[in-house]
């Protein structure tokens, strides 16, 4: 059982207007946390809880300690897989609200973000009742003489209120907590009951469960299974993303040292306990902490601070799912339920509390305590799901900062359904039979498709799989884009010195178009030369057709390939060009540039240096324009044609592996830090290796150029004319000369994007 945490990253809502109708007062802007507070600390809350405290003991002694550390390092193997998936998504995304639901959501549609973010919500409200008896079997352990019920809706109203003040109050009561839990543990390894034992002999193999004598004692996977939740909880640092000072530094680094730390702790307990305790001991009294520490009172303290802390985060979080699902209409009433209150959630707390007390009322929820595990379950195993979609698809906007094997995702996916089934197969099938129902309940009630996940992709995969002639998808979500080019040909053989540049911006997922310009005379000679052609790039891994028109002249034959494969469902997006040598083949060129920006096409026009070609490939220069202050960082990018400039350089900088220079020109030596902080923003943002240089440079931009880098490849906007025509193609001429390389101008169609 986990008791993650969602916190919102987007804006808060407008607070609701005052009843005198007076104008609605701004929403404060959240207080932001650094990896400690935010990720490490929450994280660490929540897998040191009950089962650490109550059952770590019974799992010693039915498995023996060899037996409990497969079993840790099984349970924490799992959980280590979809934290390392989860740290890797939140380097690669600007993670919203509602936590886990967001991150589903986002990649695989709001059908399926619903259907597992639905009964999540409902877990983690329900996980608050289980939590307040959790606490209440502790303190009547202590008073044994106070009524249940009272105890129970005592503290209910107590975690309530903080949780009901804010989510800023509620997280400061952490540290309280885990400075009861440090002191704990310090009177656990400080007791002389483990060190000066002489139970050694029983360490490795007289236990009546031990892996020597075949698990004799309980059966592995039921210890398994009682042990398995215990290690769960790790999406508190994912939770909190809206409200971190740099989420994907802090949500990686926080995750996975909060695991490393509770795992060392977990074998450190089975170590403690094993030298401490007889195996009939650790089977028959849960309490062994309590009573064989220094000082018994602080683990009980300890023990209680778990179960406060667990039910106060599931609190926190569980209306900010609900009020995630109603912000996205996924559920009805969702637009009353995503109405915030300065800041907070306050309708879908108030439904939220609702629903503990139904709970509380029930007065045993070990009936469907198993179901809720499932649902967590359910979650992780689709985190991993998203991750290994991604990574498989190799769409241009996985760029994550920490990247992870392949492998990691797809042991996490089926560690996730294998703990599901041995924990309770029952409760699992039943707990997919309610995702399943309500994927097909959210369907039908016709919730708006989300744009900009990577459903498109996945299903142009498929379709790429069973028709094998898939070429280009028409990829309006930027992060499904991949580049597709379409290229005119009029003689195969001119071709040859583009081919190798054209085979590195297309690997590994790109694909290629070759549109032969053919006339009546020509068509039957240049058709099958085309497709030799055609099939030469397929041999060297890109998804390539051609075909050929009848054209009267060079323009008319581009803009009607343009024309007709503007229509269909798979079109290229992007005209690959080369410039002419003949300055007179200059206004056709920009007739047929104009004709693809007013298509949505983006556009690359290759200038090919006569005698360098495409040099060594060891440096590509992207050059910027600087960033004007008034204008967004979307804007800058789009206005800019940066957005496919950058995605360039970056495929080819990958596919040459060459050095990334970052090029700007600005005419005052006072505008360069500002400058220089920009490019930062826009490399961190853009997920651009840091590896890449950042350069500088103060002068006029036609001087400049001669002192750059040399390269072997230069990339840049492509520069209006100053007659409002088309592209400056004398400029592009210019800069082959100065710049003594190949030089390859961009031009974005609206549909690319460097920040997806």
């Amino acid at each position: 059982m986990t008791n993650d945490v969602p916190i919102p990253e987007e804006a808060p809502a407008p607070a609701e207007p005052a009843a005198d109708g007076q104008a609605d007062t701004p929403t404060p802007e959240p207080k932001r946390f650094g990896t400690f507070a935010g990720v490490f600390t929450p994280t660490l809350l929540t897998i040191l809880g009950v089962i650490m405290y109550l059952r770590l003991g019974w799992v010693v002694g039915n498995a023996g300690l060899i037996g409990a550390f497969l079993i840790i390092l099984l349970a924490n193997g799992i959980t280590l897989a979809t934290g390392l998936s989860l740290s890797s998504i939140a380097t690669n995304t600007r993670m919203g609200a509602g936590g886990p639901y967001a991150v589903i959501s986002k990649s695989l549609g709001f059908e399926v973000g619903g259907s597992v973010g639905l009964p999540l919500y409902l877990s983690q409200a329900l996980a608050v009742a289980m939590y307040v008896f959790g606490f209440r079997e502790g303190w009547l352990w202590i008073f044994p003489d106070h009524p249940a019920l009272l105890v129970d809706l005592v503290i209910f109203i107590a975690v309530f209120g903080i949780a009901a003040i804010s989510a800023n109050f509620a997280f400061k009561t952490q540290y309280v907590v885990i400075a009861i839990i440090a002191v704990s543990l310090v009177s656990i390894f400080a007791s002389p009951a483990a060190w000066q034992s002489e139970h050694t002999v029983t360490l490795w193999g007289t236990y009546p469960g031990s892996i020597e004598t075949d698990f004799s004692g309980a059966d592995f996977w039921i210890i398994f299974a009682v042990f398995f939740p215990a290690t769960t909880g790790i999406m508190a640092g994912a939770n909190m993303s809206g409200e971190l000072k740099n989420p994907r530094r802090s949500i990686p680094i926080g995750t996975l040292s909060a695991i490393a730390l509770s795992s060392v702790i977990y074998v450190a307990l089975a170590v403690w306990m094993a030298l401490a305790s007889t195996p009939d001991e650790l089977v028959s009294t849960y309490t062994i902490l309590i009573d064989k520490a220094l000082w018994g009172p602080a683990v009980l303290a300890g023990l209680l601070g778990a179960t406060f802390s667990s039910a106060l985060s599931s609190l926190v979080g569980a209306p900010r799912i609900l009020q995630a699902l109603g912000s996205d209409h996924v559920i009805p009433a969702g637009s009353w339920l995503a109405k915030r209150s300065r800041g907070e959630p306050r309708r879908a707390m108030m439904v939220t509390g609702g629903i503990v007390l139904l709970g509380l009322m029930m007065r045993d929820l070990n009936v469907i305590a198993p179901l809720i595990t499932m649902f967590f379950l359910i979650t992780y195993a689709v985190i991993n799901v998203v991750l290994l979609a991604e990574e498989s698809l190799g769409l241009m906007s996985f760029r994550p900062t920490f990247r992870v094997s392949r492998l990691i995702p797809l042991f996490g996916t089926i560690g996730c359904i294998f703990a599901m089934f041995i924990v309770n197969p029952t409760f699992s099938l039943v707990a997919v039979c309610v995702v399943c129902g309500l994927y097909l309940w959210i369907v039908w009630r016709g919730v708006t498709p989300r744009t900009g996940s990577v459903r498109s992709g996945i299903f142009v995969a498929f379709a790429e799989w069973a028709a094998g002639k898939v070429i280009a998808l028409d990829m309006a979500a930027s992060r499904a884009w991949k580049p597709s080019l379409l290229v005119p040909v009029v003689n195969p053989a001119t071709l040859r010195g583009e081919v190798r540049l054209l085979i590195d911006i297309c690997r590994p997922e790109g694909t290629l178009k070759l549109l032969g310009l053919a006339t009546t005379e020509t068509v039957g000679h240049l058709t099958p030369r085309i497709k030799a052609l055609a099939q030469v790039l397929q041999r060297h891994g890109i998804l390539t057709t051609a075909s050929t028109v009848d054209s009267t002249d060079y323009i008319t034959g581009i803009i009607a390939g343009l024309q007709a494969l503007g229509s269909a469902f798979f079109r290229p997006n992007i005209l690959f060009l080369r410039l002419p040598q003949n300055v007179e083949r200059y206004p056709e060129l920009r007739t047929v540039i104009h004709e693809a920006a007013r298509l949505e096409i983006g556009v690359m026009l290759l200038g090919l240096h006569a005698e360098a070609g495409l040099g060594m490939k060891r440096v590509v220069n992207l050059w910027l324009r600087p960033k004007l202050p008034h204008i967004t960082l979307a804007e800058y990018l789009g206005n800019s044609d940066l957005n496919l400039g950058i995605l360039t350089a970056l495929r080819l900088s990958r596919a040459w592996d060459a050095d990334l220079n970052l090029i700007t020109v600005i005419g005052d030596e006072a505008e360069e830090a500002g400058v220089r902080q920009h490019v930062e923003e826009l490399r961190d943002l853009c997920r651009i290796p840091e590896a890449a240089r950042v350069i500088v440079m103060i002068g006029p931009f036609d001087t400049c150029v001669t002192q750059a880098p040399q390269s072997d490849m230069d990339i840049m906007g492509l520069r209006p004319g100053e007659d409002g025509a088309g592209p400056d193609l004398d400029f592009v001429a210019q800069m082959i000369d100065v710049t003594r390389s190949s030089c390859l101008f961009v031009g974005s169609s609206g549909n690319e994007s460097a920040l997806a």
